[in-house]
């Protein structure tokens, strides 16, 4: 504060054209500690400067400017207000407040700030902001709102409609993302960005004959990311081509090795095609297992996988069955695990404990159902068989 004092008294009595002269060589140096990264000196000396005299707006645009590089993200709004309310026509200023606003997670504030500036002028880059600021809300359907009106004024904004078809994506609405990206790709079909979210959308409906379009096109234009491989492996799954759906998967596996859903597939792609299972599936079932976190679900499909490489062997249904109670154990809702235990134990000769887990299906299973049937009539079968084999 002395120092404060201090040199205001001295510029009181310097020359007007030595304090103008002063200040100019104060904001210079400011700039100059600011361009080389040393904002707290700047904003120290221009600090200094304004206790020296009346509002200053170029030394406090660049305090500010200071202060937000800095990271003083409430001192940066403070400044900002203050330049905002004195000079109400500045956008920047107020777009900046909206942007301090945001570093420090006041996103409502933020988001009025954002409304300010749009009062004056529908700037796309504000609406694509302040759409920003509402997904970091967790409001993907607020957030969807100002991206659209954003695209409105510049469509052909790559990185704004990608926002919003992730959200219509996460949305599990395929057809609207589909929806706006078709114009974007009547233009240019070969974008990096959009193209591969509507390969996305297709296989996510269902559409996975056109997503094999999508994606192959992709490859054609030099587009060979991990998921340009992935979907398009799925693609060709679901389409059963399984051989080219290996060959994708395969090529995905190449680029990054840390995906267990992507080892499983492999896995069941080569299981569908009856490869065989100790050289080809089990190799793949194995990297799946020890990658895996404990999610249930995937924990019963896989063991459901493991139990069906060595049920279609026919002669290890030891191994089988340890499988198959396995996935039933994840998932109870996986009742035909039960009578295919049952029919393991059958083929293995040990007819009570087929005809245990026969039953156990039949507590659970729908009446009528083939399924159903065919156990019934395994049942009869076994308990006719242990009748005869009673002293």
């Amino acid at each position: 504060m002395k120092k404060a004092l201090f040199c205001l008294l001295w510029l009181v009595c310097l020359p007007l054209g030595a304090q103008t002269s002063h200040r100019d060589s104060v904001l210079a140096q400011a700039r100059y500690l600011k361009s080389v990264y040393r904002t707290d000196e700047a904003a120290e000396r221009l600090s200094a400067l304004l206790e020296e005299s009346a509002f200053d707006e170029a030394v406090l645009a660049e305090l500010a400017d200071c202060q937000f590089q800095g990271g003083d993200y409430l001192g940066a709004v403070n400044a900002y207000i203050q330049l905002s309310d004195t000079l109400p026509d500045n956008l920047l200023y107020r777009i900046r407040q909206m942007q301090s606003y945001n570093r420090l997670k006041a996103y409502p504030y933020s988001i009025r700030a954002g409304h300010g500036v749009l009062k004056r002028d529908s700037i796309p880059a504000v609406l694509s902001y302040i759409g920003d600021t509402f997904r970091q809300m967790e409001r993907p359907d607020s957030a969807l709102w100002y991206y659209r009106r954003s695209l409105a004024f510049k469509p052909r904004n790559e990185v704004v409609l990608s926002k919003a078809v992730n959200i219509l994506l996460s949305a599990e609405d395929p057809d609207g993302a589909i929806a706006i990206c078709e114009p974007f790709l009547a233009e240019t079909p070969d974008n990096a960005t959009i193209a591969p979210l509507m390969g996305l959308a297709l296989y996510r409906k269902g559409d996975y004959e056109s997503a094999i379009k999508v994606f192959e096109r992709q490859m054609a234009a030099g587009n060979t990311t991990y998921p340009i491989h992935f979907y398009l492996g799925q693609s060709y799954w679901h389409t059963q081509v399984l051989y080219r759906a290996e060959e994708e998967l395969c090529a995905a596996w190449q680029i990054d090795s840390s995906d267990v859903t992507l080892a499983y597939s492999i896995a069941a792609v080569k299981a569908e095609a009856y490869q065989p299972f100790e050289q080809e599936v089990k190799p793949w079932l194995d990297k799946a297992y020890e990658m895996l976190q404990p999610d249930p679900l995937v924990m019963a499909r896989l063991h459901q996988q493991y139990g069906l490489g060595y049920f279609r062997k026919q002669n290890a249904w030891e191994q089988a069955i340890e499988h198959y109670k396995a996935a039933y154990a994840y998932n109870p809702k996986f009742i035909s695990a039960l009578s295919t235990i049952g029919y393991c134990y059958e083929q293995n000769k040990d007819y009570k404990q087929a005809l245990h887990w026969y039953e156990e299906y039949l507590k659970q299973a729908r009446p009528g159902s083939t399924g159903y049937d065919f156990v019934v009539k395994s049942v009869s079968f076994l308990k006719s068989e242990l009748f005869m084999q009673e002293p």
